[in-house]
């Protein structure tokens, strides 16, 4: 089963054939609490998947329908449909640290729940998915703050390789723990499995309890429902993210066949029990570990658009195989899909990460998780229910098909050459405006307006300038831009936009502000009379009240 916290980690990727040299791939690790965190989530992570094969295993026993067993991996799944907008707010209105000790010491208390249940033989299968499902729901609310707080511990060049690194921490216990799992569940049953998950949370409490979490300076924060607005109008406005999470959800849905199919093939398909499953899943890790290992080569030498087709076509590989070849031929299949799995998600993974502003970084990479999350987690169901319809060998082929179209589908819709590229960092370029008063922090919407000096002959050119602009304005807080020419003044051209309120402005000019943003405008402003602005104008709003008699 494809676990939520893969999503945590991720590889840098060019747009281009060439990339610069990068730190090295264990650099990260020479940070103390980035150490500690990746051993103590690397320890976690070996008990979810432990987790994973008792729960599948738990109903393979019970002969439940496929439908049932693909359910499992929906069951983890289907919360970050209804929870990852929630997450990222709080991930970037709360103190992380506290939000993840929270999350931690709910996945415990869950997992010692399900552990009683299963020790007093009380568990069914929809109870086991309940609380599968719980468990889904704290590590949903978890993963948009593990992805913001990796560049608080690592420098931004060693994103990508802190990525990688957290994609080690998944994948290597995908190596080790299915395999492990399934000699367990042999000798002593699903029920110690799940003790051992529940057991293996205390080492991120411990790292995060005795982290002492630098003080972050302090600003007005968001409501979560202006937090959660904010966030998707900068998704909306971004069309490089937008990108980048149109090919997750194209990759995802037809993937998540091999994770909800794999429990039932095992054990229908290639006659194997529990161990040979695990066994199965911990190639499917060790393919995901040579991944990592491979991928900072595999950037030098190819661009994140012809990774991601080969990997489409190397994930595909593995599907075919399961559903026609014999186990012989299966396990290296399984190894080549477990490294395209792993070289999709950390390039996708990367690639949002650099493209995201920090200000709204959580909230946009839980959109991110949201939607990735949600293909599997939809994608599972459909795999489990056509399984139970035409068998699962036709339910893989006609998974293997959609992902060749996947695959075919990057020379129509690639990721943005500038993806990844573009400054991030908050540029304090935008003057700070006189007023005559200053209004309360909620008054509004407030209106700005700013005069351009624009002759003729130059009227097309800063048009065309201007709309990266406008994408800038909405995407950090506008919700109406517009340009207009005077029919007055001559030479003159107005842009107009509005935001929900003077905090709401604040935060725009103050905080979400990029170097990139400040570079688009300075292109518009080089086909304009002198180069500079003419005026900035600010106005809010005011409440008539009318009349009750209507006079």
């Amino acid at each position: 089963m494809a676990d939520i916290r893969a999503m945590v980690g991720g590889t840098g990727v060019s747009t281009t054939d060439t990339t610069p040299a990068a730190p090295s791939a264990w650099s990260p690790l020479r940070n103390t609490v980035y150490r500690s965190l990746f051993i103590a989530q690397l320890v976690s992570n070996i008990g979810g998947w432990m987790q994973t094969v008792g729960a599948q295993w738990f109903l393979v026993e019970r002969e439940a329908s496929t439908t049932i067993i693909a359910a499992v991996q929906t069951a983890s799944l289907l919360p970050t449909l209804l929870l990852a907008l929630l997450a990222g707010a709080l991930a970037d209105a709360l103190d992380r640290r506290v939000l993840l000790i929270a999350v931690g010491a709910g996945s415990m208390l869950t997992g010692i729940v399900l552990t009683a249940l299963a020790w007093t033989d009380t568990l069914s299968p929809w109870g086991l998915l309940a609380c599968t499902f719980v468990l889904g729901c704290w590590t949903s609310l978890s993963a948009p703050a593990w992805q913001a707080i990796q560049p608080e511990l690592v420098s931004r060049e060693e994103i990508p390789a802190a990525s990688a690194l957290g994609s080690v921490t998944v994948n290597g216990a995908r190596a080790v723990g299915p395999a492990l799992a399934g000699v367990l569940v042999a000798l002593a049953g699903p029920t110690f499995v799940f003790a051992i998950n529940a057991a293996s949370f205390l080492a991120t409490l411990s790292v995060l309890i005795a982290w002492k979490r630098p003080k972050h300076p302090q600003t007005d924060r968001e409501g979560l429902a202006e937090s959660i607005l904010s966030g998707v109008r900068y998704i909306r406005s971004g069309p490089i993210v937008r990108r980048i999470i149109l090919r997750s959800a194209l990759f995802a849905f037809p993937a998540s066949a091999l994770w909800a199919l794999l429990p039932s093939a095992s054990s229908s398909v290639l006659k194997l029990g529990s161990v040979g499953y695990g066994v199965l899943l911990g190639v499917l890790g060790v393919g995901a570990v040579i991944g990592v290992a491979a991928t900072p080569m595999l950037r030098k030498r190819c661009s994140a658009n012809i990774l991601l087709v080969g990997s489409a076509v190397g994930y595909g590989v593995g599907m075919a195989a399961l559903a026609w070849l014999p186990l012989w031929a299966v396990v290296p299949a399984l190894l080549l899909s477990g490294i395209a799995w792993i070289t999709t998600l950390t390039a996708l993974n990367a690639s949002i990460q650099l493209s995201l502003a920090t200000w709204v970084r959580a909230r946009g990479m839980s959109v991110y998780l949201l939607v990735f999350m949600g293909s599997q987690a939809i994608g599972s169901l459909v795999w489990g229910w056509l399984a139970s319809k035409i068998g699962i060998v036709d339910a893989l082929a006609v998974a293997v098909a959609a992902l060749a179209f996947v695959a075919a589908s990057v020379a129509v819709l690639p990721l943005r050459p500038e993806t990844g590229v573009l400054d991030r960092a908050v540029s304090m370029a935008w003057p700070t405006p006189t007023v005559m008063f200053e209004p309360d922090p909620d008054d509004g919407p407030v209106r700005i307006t700013v005069t351009y000096r624009v002759v003729d002959d130059a009227l097309e050119q800063f048009l065309t300038s201007m709309a990266p602009v406008g994408i800038a304005r909405k995407r950090t807080g506008a919700y109406a831009w517009n340009l207009y020419r005077s029919l007055d003044v001559e030479d003159t051209v107005v842009e107009q936009f509005t935001v929900p309120s003077w905090s709401q402005y604040r935060r725009q000019r103050e905080e979400r502000w990029t170097g990139s943003d400040h570079d688009v405008v300075q292109k518009a402003l080089a086909h304009t009379v002198d180069g500079a602005t003419r005026t900035e104008t600010h106005d809010i709003a005011l409440s008539v009240r009318t009349n009750p008699n209507g006079q």
